[in-house]
This record gives C-alpha cells, sequence and structure tokens, in this order.
C-alpha cells in the first residue's frame, strides 16, 4: 500500500505531535491515536532489509517543520507543504539505504575507521558541546548502541561520497553545448542600460536658492577638472548616503533612476562625468565608472555563467538516471 493513500492531516499530526512540534493545536488537531492505528507497526517504508520508521521521518522533518509553519498562510497549505515534505523525506530516506548497499557492491571499497572516529569527535563537539555524557544521552533516548550511531556515521559518509561522484558526471560542457545553449536562450542574455555611479549630492538648505547651489557645484567641478579624484571629493563634500564609500552607487540600470537623472547619467560614457544638475533636493554630479548598454551580451562574457547552469543541469539529470536505476532495481514496499 502506497504511503500517498494517506490523508495528509493524519501524518502531518503524528510527524508534528511526535517530534514535540504542535505548538499551534489548529495544525495538530487530529488526535495521537488515530497515529498509533494508522501505524500500528510504526514502519513506513522498507528498503531492501532496511525498515524506515516513523521515528526516522521525525527526526528528519522535525527541524524542518518551524520554517514552514512561517510559510504557511492557513492550515491548508501547512499541511500540503508538509505532506510533500513528508514525500521527499520518505523518498530520500529510501535512496540512502539503496546507495549505500551499491557502495558495498564492490567488496574493496570500507570507509577507514579513523575517518569515521574524526567525525565522531567533531559531532560531540559540535552537537553536544564536547560532552560525552550528552552524546550518551542522546543514544539512550534513541535506544541505539555507540555500534549504531557508528553505523549511522559511515553510511552518512558512504552517502555523501556517492552522491558527488554521480555530481562528477556532468561536470564537463563542450563548447558546442555553450554556444547551443546561447543561440537557443539569447532572450536570457538581453541587459538594459547600466552605469557604474559615482554622486556628489550637495543637500538644499532652506534659504538656498538654485544659483548658490550652482555655484558650489561648479566650485567642485573646477577641483575636479584640475585633476582631483571623483571618490576623493565625494567622501570630502557628498551629503549622501554613500559619501564614506566615495559616492559610490555601484551598478544602476536605467529603470532604477529617476528620469531627470538618467536623462543626464546616460548621455555620459565611460570615465565622464556630468555638468551640475539642479533639483528640488540640491545639486548634483555624475561621474560615469563604467558603462553597458542595452542589447545581447556577448557569449564570452556569459560564458562562465551558461557552463554552471549546464552543468548543473548535466549532474541533476545523471543522479536521477542513476537514482531510477537502483530504484528498478531494489526492494521497496510503502506502508
Amino acid at each position: 500500500m502506497s504511503l500517498r493513500c494517506f490523508r495528509p492531516a493524519i501524518l502531518t499530526s503524528a510527524l508534528l505531535f511526535g517530534a514535540g512540534l504542535a505548538a499551534n493545536a489548529q495544525l495538530a488537531s487530529t488526535p495521537q491515536d488515530n497515529l498509533n492505528l494508522r501505524y500500528a507497526n510504526g514502519i513506513v517504508a522498507i528498503a531492501e532489509e532496511k525498515i524506515i520508521t516513523v521515528d526516522d521521518v521525525r527526526r528528519e522533518i522535525g527541524p524542518l517543520v518551524p520554517e514552514i509553519q512561517k510559510q504557511s498562510r492557513s492550515e491548508q497549505e501547512f499541511n500540503e507543504k508538509l505532506e510533500s515534505l513528508q514525500e521527499d523525506v520518505i523518498q530520500n530516506l529510501i535512496d540512502r539505504v539503496l546507495i549505500v548497499k551499491e557502495f558495498y557492491k564492490d567488496e574493496k571499497r570500507k570507509v577507514p575507521a579513523s575517518y569515521i572516529d574524526n567525525q565522531l569527535a567533531e559531532t560531540i563537539i559540535t552537537q553536544f558541546d564536547g560532552d560525552r555524557s550528552k552524546y550518551l544521552a542522546y543514544l539512550r533516548s534513541r535506544g541505539i548502541s555507540q555500534k549504531d550511531y557508528r553505523r549511522e556515521i559511515e553510511e552518512d559518509m558512504i552517502y555523501s561520497y556517492m552522491r558527488q561522484q554521480q555530481t562528477k558526471t556532468g561536470s564537463t560542457v563542450s563548447p558546442v553545448r555553450i554556444e547551443a545553449f546561447y543561440n537557443e536562450n539569447k532572450e536570457r542574455f538581453n541587459q538594459e542600460d547600466s552605469v557604474k555611479l559615482r554622486l556628489i549630492q550637495i543637500a538644499r538648505a532652506p534659504d538656498d536658492t538654485d544659483e548658490g547651489l550652482k555655484a558650489r557645484a561648479d566650485a567642485i567641478l573646477a577641483e575636479l577638472t584640475a585633476g582631483a579624484d571623483f571618490g576623493d571629493l565625494a567622501r570630502k563634500y557628498s551629503q549622501d548616503s554613500r559619501k564614506g564609500k566615495g559616492g559610490d552607487w555601484g551598478w544602476q540600470r536605467r529603470s532604477d533612476l529617476r528620469k531627470e537623472f538618467s536623462d543626464v547619467i546616460f548621455t555620459l560614457n565611460k570615465g565622464e562625468r556630468s555638468q551640475p544638475l539642479i533639483t528640488p533636493e540640491g545639486a548634483f554630479l555624475f561621474f560615469a565608472e563604467d558603462r553597458k548598454f542595452a542589447g545581447t551580451l556577448p557569449i564570452d562574457e556569459v560564458r562562465p555563467e551558461i557552463e554552471k547552469a549546464l552543468i548543473q543541469q548535466g549532474s541533476r539529470k545523471a543522479t536521477e538516471r542513476w537514482l531510477e536505476k537502483l530504484r528498478r532495481n531494489a526492494y521497496v514496499k510503502h506502508f
């Protein structure tokens, strides 16, 4: 019988109640008795010879429930998100069993005991504050031995190693594939007019006139013409929030800026500065530290981005094909 046959509310309440996270009674209204009836044996699935229990699922989902509660605007949305999560967790637990079994098909493979010792020592430090008594209390609370816990650590290491090996399968992308992707998706690489902008603002005081502001801005402009650095003068004279950064506002698109600003700024080429712009807020001097013009980015600029995307895509597909093969050849039973 597939797990998908269960009503979401029953497993939802089971996981919340069992993990001690049902702070909101509206999100966990089903009595614990219903869980006991549904999972009389406490088993969610069997993968090969490994039994996956409700407690296993609770342990994986428990830390994630508070975030789902924050994201959910209603009880229905919460239950839907939790049902989807529990499906993923159960499948991941099953896949973990199959991956570990695949590792041991090669009899020469093994995890050195020293690796497990080191990981255990680190776990005691990071998760149990270096207190061995807390670690032993945790094992007792779960009803498992130190040997069982070492086996869990070993299997975690195997799972990570095997997944990484599959990820490497799609790590090579040919230039031909990159160019084909670029040609088929050029609209993704369109860019808007943008400028790497620095500015100096002289804030308008209540008694300032346009003529007075322009005179102060012209004096700064004269220093720039004489060879002063724009950033240095911004630190000295500017009255905006980026004064300490030399008036550096980073890359700005045309659509990011007020029209009276963009009409001036986007007449500048790289390395050019503007004449003073007088507005109700004050006087502004702009400097185009760099420019990017509207159009499709050349392939050389986006090649690393495309390569990264194709590697991720290839790795996902390779991993999914591998997992599907493991699943086809495995004994898995849902309860």
